[in-house]
């Protein structure tokens, strides 16, 4: 993807992996054409495309031997307003991944996940899930050729849409509505999150979802910070 994640993480992969190719496959041609403008390195391969057109994804996982599953739809209170968009992209999207992986030959397939994904109260966490349950599931499709596993984490410091960003874009604002003052998120940096799936696709023999222990803190005391 071409999202903050997915763009710090191709910089980080390009930066400290030994990597001879390197797929960007995302449905924003101008995110992609800025990404290239910006990296400009040989390695990098963009693909239009989106992750419900299987089709699509057979072709861009042609000859590839790791795949980082990163494409969802996010934003909570969006998708309980459009609930089968949120099913077509977390849910058809990630099986139409497992499928293409299998039929083209992928070692390794990772799955991001999420914390929403645990007793989930929300379409969006439900979705991330059911994404969940059909890797695990897809590991019994390969015979051990193609491994399947997650890795679920928290809120990302600072990524794009995160309460932290739209805080720090509002310091002059009065007031915020939260559900619950006791709410607690959890948090994960970028760096955390780049080496939490460096460690998966290292270790993963097919079938985990990798949680880590990562810090939490109450949202009223986030407003207080700032």
């Amino acid at each position: 993807g071409t999202g903050s994640f997915g763009k710090n993480f191709v910089k980080y992969l390009l930066e400290n992996a030994e990597v001879k190719k390197l797929i960007v496959f995302s449905r924003d041609e101008l995110k992609q054409s800025q990404m290239q403008a910006d990296m400009n390195d040989k390695r990098l391969r963009f693909f239009l495309g989106d992750v419900r057109d299987l089709q699509r994804l057979e072709r861009a996982f042609n000859k590839v031997d790791i795949v980082v599953h990163a494409a969802a739809l996010k934003q909570v209170p969006t998708l309980e307003y459009n609930p089968f968009e949120a099913v077509k992209t977390n849910v058809i999207g990630s099986q139409n991944v497992v499928d293409a992986a299998i039929d083209q030959g992928v070692e390794k397939v990772l799955l991001i996940s999420t914390d929403k994904a645990a007793q989930p109260v929300n379409l969006y966490g439900s979705t991330k899930l059911c994404a969940e349950k059909l890797f695990i599931s897809g590991n019994s499709y390969t015979g051990g050729k193609t491994k399947f596993s997650c890795v679920r984490y928290g809120n990302v410091i600072g990524s794009r849409g995160s309460i932290v960003e739209t805080l720090l874009n509002n310091l002059n604002i009065d007031k915020v509505q939260i559900t619950d003052l006791e709410m607690t998120r959890f948090w994960i940096t970028l760096n955390q999150a780049f080496d939490l799936v460096m460690f998966a696709l290292t270790n993963m023999e097919g079938g985990e979802i990798f949680i880590p222990k990562i810090s939490s803190m109450k949202l009223v005391d986030l407003f207080d910070c700032l």
